[in-house]
């Protein structure tokens, strides 16, 4: 074929497939995914010059639809936002609300993995075996936190229908045993239909140093001391945008973009946190009040709504000493601003879908929080979170004294609950109750400028967050389908919000929700809300008995923040909605209940799979490193022995051998110019160092550490010896050891110390590098 035969032809073939690549997609069956592929051609020509090829089979998604991008923001309460008359300034969500709609009766599940797995599936939480947080999973139906086939999120769904899919920050959906190296990786992003995912894939991480993945590799951390991960995440999401358009200009995308904000730890710039000194000098009470001032005004909370009490828990502003508001102030400074400088990041990634002509046809979720404002810091807020999950209280003296360093990487702070019950407002109650809506009302935006016409209004339907799958499905003008990768799928159980885009009045389509977390439990049935509050965050126990809790009834048509019980007046109605309650747990798996709390933190106590159940020792080996704590084995509350084999050159080594958390609790065995090493981080609060009187002789060396644990209960201390070549070398006592958790997102490493140290002096990351050889470890419990 001559060449400029060949151009003819390169030029006409696009058009000559178009209308059969159009009319393809046209008739493709998209109920059972992947779309089928067509039967392959045979041919009876033996020369290639006189056949015709066929048209390449391309998944098209359908004409016209939508990219879409679903931001949800970690721990914030409805009455956080300036958009839902807040006291923080969130300018991207203002904008977006101007030009789009405010959902002010939209709800989440009131806790984290819930609430995620709920929203890109389109199923209650306890359908998708989301009854809790991964790490507190048990063995059975509804709680296992292992996401089913028959239950596909919405990203495969869009993946298999032509789209581009992808997920930034947080994703806390992998049922915990199934973290680490060997999988297996089904429920981790990329194979629940994200094509890229960077991220971390637990609850939370630390901001300056984060564990994060780039699909399922780990990522190493840059030696930047102004890196912080929301930057990160979005310069990252920029990227991936702008590449998508530029190759693909046509193809559209699902972009879910989750930031570890502002869940704790609260960490922010200091430029952010300065912006905010001075403006909640005047206390939570004020806040409420003010807050639902605005929320009237605005329209998006009725005239007339009252604020229900606080909890009895919370103090009230004006009994506070000088030191506590001292404290209590700075905390809410520094939760401002993560939201302020978390805004602003959003804000950047949007600019960018408006930087490739795609902000018209883009679709946008904006929902204001996974659940409320967390309550999990307590009467005093705490400067390293992990004091929570430890049952350690601390003392507001000592917080004070790191008051200047709030919210940067020496801290892992989380604030006092009573503002989360101010960021909440107009409601009583907060994050895990799901029986309130300051645990489960969430403010969304919607923003589609192609789609909905209606433009700065408010919609007051009920809605949920598993209508968000339905209603995209919709938007895209995608059936939902009824098989996916060969699995029948459980019908989705939310309900498309299309409705309501461009009809305030529209009568609302959602009309039954059951709500449950840890027993906190209640449902909504045709405006009314019956309710039984269980257990606060704070509590270690419940408050009755699953069966003798006292219930409220109210009408939320007539009282939107829950301040008017009508219980007593109408117990024949309270009595029907907690029959219908039952039969809703009894549809969902959320029968039977389960109130326990930090028993659901011991796989073997609860029925869950555990990598080393059985286990009593596990051998390591160089190199073996970003292993989070339930992959690793369990040496809390018990002795243990750590046996290293090594090989240390002439004039000496340095570095980690082998370490467990980090700068907020954990432990480190270690050589330091040569001389052998463990210590233990309780908290951060207390240091102990067992030291070797000598360094290391050069060539092979045995170094042994023992802990022999008191016993008698949960982190007690106990006496630790040191030995190299089996001669004690050093020894001394741990008064105290973490009962609970080390960190959620800090691993165990063999030859180094990923994210923060242990030990301040032997440092982190590639500082932290042992420099001799590591023939092998092995850790033995008994």
């Amino acid at each position: 074929m001559r060449l400029n035969q060949l151009a003819r032809l390169l030029v006409t073939l696009p058009a000559l497939c178009a209308p059969f690549a159009s009319a393809q997609a046209a008739g493709l069956d998209r109920s059972q995914l992947p779309i089928a592929e067509p039967s392959r051609p045979l041919y009876s020509e033996q020369d290639v010059r006189g056949a015709k090829p066929p048209v390449p089979f391309k998944i098209e998604a359908p004409a016209g639809a939508p990219n879409v991008v679903i931001v949800l923001i970690d721990d914030l309460g409805f009455g956080a936002t300036s958009t839902f008359g807040g006291p923080i300034a969130t300018p991207t969500l203002d904008a977006l609300a101007q030009d789009g709609l405010r959902y002010n009766n939209f709800h989440t599940t009131a806790l984290c993995s819930p609430t995620r797995s709920a929203l890109k599936s389109g199923r209650n939480h306890h359908t998708v075996n989301m009854g809790f947080v991964t790490e507190f999973a048990t063995g059975f139906p509804g709680n296992t936190g292992q996401i089913p086939n028959a239950t596909a999120p919405l990203a495969e769904m869009l993946r298999l229908n032509g789209y581009s899919t992808a997920a930034f920050g947080k994703w806390h959906e992998t049922a915990v045993w199934e973290t680490g190296v060997s999988g297996p990786f089904d429920r981790w992003p990329t194979r629940q239909g994200f094509d890229k995912f960077y991220g971390f894939i637990g609850g939370e991480t630390n901001q300056w140093a984060p564990y994060l993945f780039d699909g399922v590799a780990q990522v190493e951390l840059p030696e930047d001391p102004n890196y912080h991960f929301m930057t990160d995440m979005t310069d990252k999401a920029v990227s991936w945008v702008k590449y998508q358009k530029a190759l693909t200009p046509n193809k559209p995308f699902f972009l879910y973009f989750a930031p570890g904000a502002v869940h704790a730890p609260h960490h922010a710039p200091k430029e952010w946190i300065d912006k905010w000194k001075g403006k909640f000098d005047q206390g939570w009470d004020k806040i409420r009040e003010e807050s639902l001032a605005r929320q009237i005004e605005l329209g998006v909370v009725p005239a007339g709504t009252q604020l229900p009490p606080k909890p009895p828990a919370i103090k009230d502003w004006d009994k506070l000493s000088a030191d506590e508001k001292r404290l209590f102030t700075h905390q809410a400074e520094v939760f401002a601003a993560f939201l302020d400088y978390t805004d602003h990041e959003i804000g950047r990634m949007l600019k960018a879908v408006e930087d490739t002509g795609q902000a018209d046809n883009t679709l946008v979720f904006y929902i204001a929080g996974d659940n409320g404002a967390s309550g999990e810091g307590g009467a005093n807020g705490t400067y390293n979170e992990y004091s929570y999950f430890n049952g350690v209280q601390e003392s507001v003296p000592d917080m004070l004294k790191l008051l200047d360093q709030w919210g940067g990487p020496q801290t892992y702070p989380h604030m006092a609950a009573g503002w989360a019950v101010a960021f909440d407002s107009p409601f009583g109650w907060m994050k895990q109750v799901a029986s309130d809506f300051g645990g489960t009302r969430n403010g969304l935006v919607v923003h589609w400028p192609k789609g909905i016409k209606a433009k700065g209004e408010v919609r007051s339907q009920f809605g949920h967050v598993i209508d968000v799958a339905p209603t995209i499905l919709d938007a895209a003008g995608l059936p939902e389908p009824k098989v996916v990768n060969g699995t029948p799928q459980i019908p989705m159980e939310g309900t498309s919000l299309a409705y309501s885009f461009d009809d305030a009045k529209a009568p609302e389509r959602h009309t039954t929700q059951y709500f449950e977390i840890s027993g906190n439990r209640a449902i909504y049935h045709d405006g009314w809300f019956a309710r039984t509050i269980h257990r606060a965050p704070w509590e270690s126990k419940p408050r009755a008995s699953l069966v003798s809790d006292t219930w409220e009834l109210f009408d939320v048509r007539k009282d939107f923040s829950l301040n008017n019980d009508l219980a007593a007046q109408q117990p024949e109605k309270l009595k029907e909605l907690q029959a219908q309650f039952l039969v809703e747990a009894k549809k969902y798996h959320v029968l039977p209940l389960d109130d326990r709390l930090f028993e659901r933190a011991l796989a073997e106590a609860v029925g869950r799979p555990d990598l080393m159940a059985g286990r009593t020792s596990l051998t390591l080996g160089e190199g073996m490193t970003g292993m989070l704590e339930n992959v690793f084995i369990n040496v809390k509350n018990k002795s243990k022995t750590l046996t290293a084999e090594l090989e240390i050159p002439q004039g000496g080594a340095n570095g980690t051998v082998i370490a467990q958390g980090g700068r907020f609790g954990g432990w480190s065995l270690y050589v330091k110019d040569g001389v052998p090493a463990y210590d233990y981080n309780f908290l951060g609060m207390q240091r102990t160092s067992i030291q070797a009187s000598k360094p290391l002789p050069a060539g092979k060396v045995k170094l042994r550490f023992e802990f022999a644990y008191d016993g008698g209960g949960l982190g007690k201390g106990g006496q630790g010896t040191l030995y190299v070549n089996d001669q004690k070398v050093g020894e001394g006592r741990l008064e105290h050891t973490q009962p609970i958790i080390f960190s959620a997102d800090e691993t165990a490493d063999i030859g180094i110390d990923l994210g923060t140290p242990v030990v301040e002096s032997i440092g982190a990351e590639h500082r932290s590098a042992f420099t001799g050889s590591i023939d092998k470890v092995t850790v033995q419990v008994h």
